[in-house]
């Protein structure tokens, strides 16, 4: 996959696609650690902004983390699944941060709101909550 920076798309978006690619299929691996900003230059003869911008772009979809030693594919933990029975409320929205910091959760990455009918509230990791609604029982 090249990038073509005479295209309609702009380069940094491009340059997403192709890491975003490259996570889905397996290539870059969760935990793995992404080539330098310099390598994504002299690979692409692009700027180093749009090399900054395509990383936002994926630590805002939760693909990435960004830390002091680089950029990695992010982990994602093990699955919950949490049983809701009828009246319970479920919302998502975006963390604020020090819920992203409790939860342990990437940027990005947005959390369930789930609020059972005797009003006890629940906030989960939207990438790893699995909702199993329980039927209502029939009389």
């Amino acid at each position: 996959m090249t990038i073509d920076p005479s295209a309609d798309r702009p380069v940094y978006k491009q340059l997403a696609d192709l890491i975003r690619a490259r996570i889905q299929s397996g290539e870059y691996r969760p935990g793995q650690r992404l080539p330098a900003e310099n390598d994504f230059v002299a690979e692409y003869g692009i700027s180093r902004d749009s090399v900054r911008r395509a990383m936002a772009v994926l630590r805002g979809e939760g693909l990435i983390v960004t830390e002091l030693r680089g950029s990695r594919v992010r982990e994602v933990g093990e699955a919950v699944t949490v049983s809701i029975s009828p009246g319970t409320q479920v919302a998502a929205r975006m963390p604020t941060e020090p819920e992203r910091k409790q939860l342990g959760i990437a940027e990005g990455v947005p959390i369930l709101i789930i609020t059972e009918p005797d009003g006890e509230t629940r906030k989960l990791p939207a990438d790893r909550t699995i909702i199993e609604a329980s039927k209502e029982q029939q009389g």
